[in-house]
Parts: C-alpha cells; sequence; structure tokens
C-alpha cells in the first residue's frame, strides 16, 4: 500500500508542476502534454505569409484544377450521356422515389438510347469497380475483399431478393446514396448519374449470371484466359 502512496504522490507533484499557474505569464515555450491541435501546418484565409515570395497566404489554384464531379472544360458529355451533377432534386431521377414509392426502370432524365447504353454500363462498370466491387465483389456476390477481414453483412446482389422484382431500381439507388446498415452514403462519392450506371451495370451481372453457357460462352473464355496471363 505504502508504494500506491508514494507513487500517486509522484504524480501529483508532477502534474501540479507541469500544469501552469492560473493567469501567470511567461517567455518561456510551455509544456502542453495535449497540444490539442494549437499550434497547425495552415494558412488562413487573407493571411499573409512570408513562406510565398508575394508574401500572400491565399493562392490559386495549380493549373488544371477542376470542382470535384466535373468534367475538363468543354466536355460536358461522356459517351453521348449528359455529365450532371451530383444531385439535390426531388424526383425519380434525384431520389429513386415516386409518391413515396421506390420505382423501377431508368430515368427519362438519362436520355438512354441504343447509340449510349453501351457507354452508360461502362461507366456503370467503372463506377462499380472504384467504389463497390471491394465489398459485393467483381460479380456482385459479396465476396469482396473487405470480407476476408471480417466486415460482416456484405449484401450478396445475385440472391433474388436483389433482383428486379423483390428489389426496385429506386431502393438500389437510393442506398447507392444513402447507405444502409454498414455500408455508408456514396451521394458524396459517386456523381448522381453515375449511380444510376451502377444499378444498371448491377443489373446487367444479375442477368449474365442466369444466362445459358452457350450466350456467355466466348466472354466467360476470354475473361478466363485473361486471368490466367
Amino acid at each position: 500500500m505504502k508504494y500506491f502512496f508514494l507513487a500517486y504522490a509522484i504524480i501529483a507533484v508532477l502534474f501540479i508542476g507541469l500544469m501552469p499557474t492560473r493567469g501567470a505569464k511567461s517567455p518561456d515555450t510551455p509544456i502542453r502534454l495535449f497540444p490539442d491541435m494549437d499550434e497547425q501546418d495552415k494558412l488562413k484565409a487573407q493571411k499573409p505569409s512570408a513562406f510565398f515570395a508575394d508574401g500572400r497566404g491565399s493562392r490559386l489554384p495549380v493549373p488544371g484544377t477542376q470542382p470535384l464531379g466535373f468534367n475538363e472544360t468543354g466536355a460536358s458529355e461522356i459517351g453521348g450521356i449528359h455529365e450532371l451533377e451530383f444531385g439535390g432534386g426531388t424526383g425519380y431521377y434525384a431520389t429513386g422515389g415516386i409518391d413515396d414509392y421506390f420505382a423501377t426502370g431508368m430515368p427519362e432524365d438519362l436520355k438512354l438510347s441504343a447509340e449510349t447504353v453501351g457507354a452508360f454500363l461502362e461507366r456503370g462498370r467503372d463506377a462499380y469497380n472504384i467504389n463497390c466491387a471491394i465489398c459485393h465483389g467483381a460479380s456482385g456476390d459479396g465476396q469482396g475483399i473487405t470480407g476476408q477481414f471480417g466486415v460482416p453483412g456484405i449484401a450478396n446482389l445475385t440472391q433474388e431478393n436483389f433482383g428486379p422484382g423483390a428489389y426496385p431500381d429506386g431502393r438500389m439507388f437510393d442506398v447507392i446514396s444513402n447507405g444502409k446498415g454498414n455500408m455508408g452514403a456514396y451521394k458524396h462519392n459517386i456523381p448522381l448519374r453515375d449511380r444510376w450506371a451502377v444499378v444498371a451495370y448491377v443489373r446487367a451481372l444479375q442477368t449474365a449470371r442466369k444466362a445459358p453457357y452457350g450466350a456467355v460462352k466466348e466472354a466467360f473464355d476470354k475473361g478466363t484466359a485473361g486471368q490466367a496471363q
């Protein structure tokens, strides 16, 4: 017990010694056990800075900088599909719902046609592989890399309960946008149009999984050969 009181006394002395006296001023740098970000390597808006030759802390963006979610200057379309913003609307295109119900089908706002649907699916594939495959797997079967590290509750999108009959397109769009369960929201990461492209690509994965082998043999053999290399 005496060692406990001895340790307690030493800690108390150190604590009192390190704590500054209230109201005391000193030219010396204070000893701070927990700096709490009192000093940060940053520049405040409209403040001068000796780091730059012109003495100004406010800097212009570097050449080539563009806002998140926009294409390069003048490139307003990708694959013939207009590049739209991240959302904020109230219609089916922005929410996936009509009159408080989730609906099925691609919104008319996408202006899809036989000429643009291929590029649309390719866009969905790219967005899916970047944002979704890490959990849901490349084929949508829920066998992504995160599952190997114990992340629970990863949906197998190839199951019937995620098919278009049981799981409307608008509902899938809403989950991508706002998240569900362990899955976070992706509305700030994936542009509005690309979220619909992901929905379309997931439907393509589901359809391809049910297709007869003869109908997909050429693509399957080509993919298998590519993996073997």
